[in-house]
């Protein structure tokens, strides 16, 4: 198993826990409101009977505790109403009518959506006349509504701070890496200087003593390419002015270097525009892009097959695209190939596309992408470069 699965499966384990958390959370809070709601639906019934009690009371009737009862709602709002749906009185309900008139309309109105909600409490005064009886509508008190609403307005606040949190880490963990592709780079560049300079001389001399040789001027090319890996590694982690290029002959010329260090069963198709497409880049550095996504459809295809290289230009960009017959990428894997240390290679270091993702996206501004893989057919690299 790969790291990059190994901290995915950590991903979606604290996902999953997170969601586990905030589930019960919910219901624990949800029971609580409903125990809540029960207790003031106990507290409305005994106060519809305090208001039987204070309709059918007469000059012997001890009215102190029904009062009290009454005068002690001070949270939730309730419409008392007749057989025939007019108010009698209100109390704890926000009207916003500018006369007595407009207030009493909206307290029906209110009176009305509580019954259809069932919350009222049917208080009969006279039996033996059938609109003997008043209506107590209650709705929930504002600290109820309150309660209902915090469980959910918490989760998001924590939501927020997990989401900020995580964009945080992963900002931190970017730069970090940042820092350790420039030291990387630098340190690697600076270490081949010397040698280079030295197998440099070495060729220079050799080219005076022995000047019809016709292994010298190989050799002397494969000096000029370490030179050039070592200025590509110099310029990872600087921002290397980009200047106007031909992006042909920029193809042409990995091409001409793949094709004389490839095996013969590898055939590489060029489908370029007749004329040229001119992109502001750092060629050296894009080089190595096209050279790596190369390498790797050479060593998907096991050393047979064709490579397609395809160039296009829109109003505003050029497109290359690099196809290859090889064995493809499972699905699974689309979302990894550009994430450091990820390879299917036995030995590989699962850098090379990281690099080309960062040469493309961060130094020329542009995008790099799968465009197309299946699996035993083989696979399509994309890349879109601003004009």
């Amino acid at each position: 198993m790969q790291w990059t699965d190994r901290i995915r499966h950590v991903k979606i384990i604290l996902v999953v826990a997170a969601v586990l958390i905030a589930v019960a959370s919910l219901v624990v809070s949800n029971s609580l409101v409903r125990e809540l709601a029960d207790e003031e639906r106990n507290k409305m019934e005994i106060w519809a009977e305090a208001m039987r009690s204070l309709n059918m009371a007469d000059e012997t009737t001890d009215l102190n505790l029904v009062l009290k009862v009454i005068n002690e709602n001070n949270t939730i709002p309730v419409i008392v109403t007749g057989a025939d749906g007019g108010v009698q009185i209100y109390r704890n309900v926000k009207l916003e009518g500018n006369t007595l008139e407009d207030s009493l309309r909206q307290a029906e109105a209110i009176s009305r959506r509580l019954l259809d909600e069932g919350r009222a409490i049917k208080i009969v005064m006279d039996e033996s006349v059938p609109d003997g009886y008043i209506n107590v509508c209650y709705d929930d008190s504002v600290m109820l509504r309150r309660l209902a609403t915090y469980p959910y307005v918490q989760l998001g606040v924590v939501m927020l701070f997990v989401v900020v949190a995580i964009f945080a880490l992963l900002t931190s963990k970017r730069a970090e890496q940042n820092k350790v592709w420039v030291g990387l780079s630098k340190e690697t560049a600076h270490q081949l200087g010397t040698p280079i300079s030295s197998l440099m001389a070495w060729v220079e001399i050799l080219k005076e003593t022995y000047p019809d040789d016709t292994l010298i001027p190989e050799m002397n090319k494969d000096v000029k390419r370490l030179e050039l890996i070592a200025d590509r590694f110099s310029k990872i982690g600087s921002l290397p002015e980009p200047v106007p290029a031909c992006l042909t002959d920029v193809m042409q010329h990995v091409i001409d270097y793949m094709d004389r260090r490839t095996s013969k069963k590898v055939e590489f198709i060029k489908d370029f525009p007749a004329t040229d497409i001119i992109v502001r880049m750092n060629a050296s550095l894009f080089e190595w892009v096209i050279e790596n996504l190369c390498k790797n459809a050479v060593d998907a295809m096991e050393g047979s097959g064709t490579i397609t290289l395809h160039m296009e230009e829109t109003a505003d960009k050029a497109v290359i695209e690099v196809t290859d017959t090889g064995k493809g990428i499972r699905k699974k894997d689309l979302r990894n190939v550009f994430r450091p240390g990820f390879t299917t290679k036995k030995r590989g270091w699962g850098l090379g596309l990281s690099l080309a993702k960062r040469i493309v996206e961060e130094y020329h501004k542009g995008r790099i992408y799968v465009k197309s893989s299946e699996p035993g057919k083989g696979t399509t690299f994309r890349i879109e470069l601003r004009k």
